[in-house]
């Protein structure tokens, strides 16, 4: 295992370190140019969808239920808002430095554009099954469109390993983590979490999207609320922690701040991945959602889940972030000690006893509901690349990784994380750039 680690880390150091982050940035700028900065209509897609993005707000798909823009939205929420916002934040500032904030940060910024273009060619480019759903994403247009039947094998295969293996590590360990520390044995919290998810994952499609529906504005929400609790808390400190996050994202020299410490490589290497990972602009995920919604255009829809984007990474990131930065400067001794998945923690403590329990509430919800998104993102992949016939089979191994995921090691979990995205990242970018003149805002 400690081997196969290893060659993973030096294999991301070499994507990660460099290409990868030119090419990610590249796109990114790119879309927001042809866009004319679509950034500046987060408001209108917030707009869509509240009021759910549809012109007949009537219409119901062949089952009787209406797919809207919102639950394709909240669906997309409940696989982005996960680990990444709390321990890959945390992990993020421990290796990289406060700047690693600061690149997450703009990653979530200009990664709107690269979300909106990839969901608007899902929509212009979709197909509708027999039973009158919807078939979206990267794989669909790479088949259908571009007639690159191989990439879209490709991309729906690390869609199926990355639900499998990547999704049900990351959270699952942190669902396991958190269960722990309220003296829940791992092993049976594992099993129960796993039958858990499979009873959501029985009902298809209609039952995930009901429930990531119900689920996501509650648990985004409390986990705001701490979050500003704690910046009100180390109010005199905030101006400083932003100050810090700046000089330490251009700095050549590590800029610290008590035990954390970073360079510029450093920072954008993990700020960038780690933005990436929690809001998967550019890896092509959300458009696989965002296919299945009822919206009028191809523009509204794409609004709709750019604002996935917004919410996980220029929001909720950021604020954990800030709440990291401020206690290290409020209280320094307060991060004495932890790991670099634990900063978050001891932020919350600044919260009092009751910090960490609201925290690890958090964690284990936002844990619960990726895994429900991301079993959604597997199950089309699946229908997609082996058919129905291959449903069983994915959700059995899905329900079995979930458990597997409690006993892993996190360390290795990120480093097969950030090595899996490299299989969503390139089939998608060769999509866009082939179809780039197709978009428009």
């Amino acid at each position: 295992m400690q081997f196969l680690e290893s060659l993973l880390s030096k294999i991301n150091s070499v994507f990660w370190g460099g290409p990868m982050l030119v090419v990610l940035c590249l796109f990114h700028l790119y879309f927001t140019t042809r866009t004319g900065f679509v950034q500046k209509k987060i408001w209108k897609g917030i707009r869509y969808s509240v009021s759910g993005g549809s012109a007949d707000k009537d219409k119901k798909d062949a089952s009787g239920k209406k797919v809207s823009g919102l639950m394709a939205l909240t669906t997309t929420l409940a696989a982005t808002l996960g680990t990444g916002n709390i321990i890959g934040v945390s992990s993020a500032i421990y290796l990289g430095g406060p700047g690693a904030l600061f690149w997450c940060f703009l990653t979530g910024i200009f990664g709107m554009a690269t979300s909106y273009a990839e969901c608007f060619l899902s929509i212009l480019h979709r197909t509708k099954n027999s039973d009158g759903s919807y078939s979206g994403g990267p794989m669909v247009v790479l088949k259908h469109t571009l007639h690159k039947n191989g990439l879209a094998s490709i991309y729906a295969g690390a869609v199926i390993f990355a639900a499998c293996c990547m999704s049900c590590s990351t959270q699952s360990r942190a669902f396991a983590d958190a269960a722990v520390s309220f003296g829940l044995p791992r092993i049976p919290t594992g099993i129960a979490l796993a039958l858990l998810v499979g009873i959501v994952m029985v009902g298809g499609a209609e039952r995930i999207h009901a429930f990531c529906i119900r689920l996501v504005p509650l648990m985004g929400g409390l986990f705001l609320f701490c979050c500003i609790l704690i910046l009100g808390k180390n109010i005199a400190y905030v101006p400083g922690a932003v100050g810090l996050m700046l000089r330490s994202a251009f700095s050549f020299k590590a800029v610290a701040a008590g035990t954390l410490s970073g360079t510029l490589l450093s920072a954008m290497r993990y700020g960038v991945t780690r933005g990436l990972f929690t809001n998967e602009a550019g890896l092509g995920t959300a458009a696989i959602a965002a296919a299945d919604a009822d919206t009028p255009t191809p523009q509204t829809q794409a609004l709709i889940s750019m604002t996935a984007t917004f919410w996980d990474t220029v929001v909720i990131c950021a604020l954990t972030g800030l709440a990291i930065l401020s206690t290290a400067l409020a209280a320094p001794e307060a991060l004495a000690g932890y790991s670099m998945n634990d900063l978050t923690t001891a932020a919350f403590h600044r919260l009092s006893a009751g910090g960490p329990v609201l925290l690890n509430i958090s964690l284990m919800a936002f844990a619960f509901a990726t895994l429900t998104g991301w079993s959604y993102f597997g199950e089309k992949a699946t229908l997609f690349l082996i058919g129905e016939k291959g449903i069983f089979y994915y959700k059995t191994c899905y329900i079995v990784m979930i458990f597997l995921g409690t006993i892993l090691s996190m360390s290795f979990i990120w480093e097969l994380t950030d090595f899996a995205n490299l299989f969503l990242a390139i089939p998608n970018l060769y999509a866009l750039y082939r179809l780039r003149h197709e978009i428009v805002s």
